[in-house]
């Protein structure tokens, strides 16, 4: 039998190309303290209090515990991308790899496919932790489909608002306007329900994607079905990749 030694310089296939990098993505995130601490310890903190002083709040916490799963996407879909993106496109690392077979499309989406591992590992994490503390989520098939649907919308319109932020800004000016808007979208239906805020405001309200996504987990855990936030999001992610496309540049 003889050995075949030629060399074959080829790229790896398409698909292994994504899911190498989407795991190197991940793997980079989850070793900042500061991603972290947005990713685990923050919510952590808010549904174990929320167990306990929520009522005291108006927030009971079957509808918290919920909430707390949208918090964790919005961080991770907007906050977190938009800040490890801008602070590679300041150090060129982006342009280096869209000269790799990876390619600019490769790139994105290998760090969306990053972001969904990370959100979906917390999404796990919380329901467990929910379950433990109480959580008691209805199930009804189709409030289940309808949400699986806005989770996956929502997620691609924070996607596409933190790619718009980490392109088109400063990463100095990224860190400090996502971390703004993360802190401004929790109470803008994240974690306190429209229910909650003056008749007057709950219409303007229910159209941003913060509160379609918390508004459709709260009702999905209650075995209900809400179809506006659905178009809501819809409509935010069809804009959201749209602007991303329009503004990004791959140099600082």
């Amino acid at each position: 039998m003889s050995l075949d030694f030629t060399p074959r310089p080829e790229a790896a296939p398409r698909g292994r190309q994504v899911w190498i990098h989407g795991k190197m993505e991940a793997g980079l995130i989850l070793r900042n303290g500061e991603q972290l601490i947005l990713a685990i310890i923050f919510p952590m903190m808010v549904l174990v209090g929320g167990r306990y002083i929520g009522d005291r709040l108006s927030l009971g916490f079957q509808e918290l515990a919920p909430s707390v799963l949208g918090m964790v996407m919005w961080s991770s879909g907007l906050t977190t991308l938009a800040i490890a993106t801008g602070f590679e496109r300041r150090y060129n690392v982006l342009e280096r790899l869209a000269a790799t077979p990876l390619g600019r499309d490769g790139i994105l989406l290998g760090k969306a496919l990053s972001i969904a591992m990370i959100t979906f590992a917390q999404i796990v994490i919380f329901a467990v932790a929910g379950l433990i503390l109480g959580w008691r989520p209805q199930f009804d098939p189709l409030a289940l489909l309808v949400a699986i649907v806005v989770v996956v919308l929502s997620m691609g319109a924070f996607i596409g608002l933190g790619l718009a932020l980490a392109g088109s800004l400063k990463p100095e000016q990224t860190l400090a306007i996502a971390n703004m808007l993360y802190l401004a979208g929790l109470p803008l239906g994240i974690i306190v329900p429209l229910s909650l805020f003056p008749g007057w405001a709950q219409i303007p309200l229910s159209l941003l994607p913060t509160a379609a996504l918390g508004e459709t987990l709260r009702a999905a855990s209650a075995g209900e079905v809400l179809w506006l936030p659905l178009l809501v999001s819809a409509a935010w992610c069809v804009f959201a990749a749209w602007l991303a496309r329009k503004v990004f540049q791959w140099m600082s």
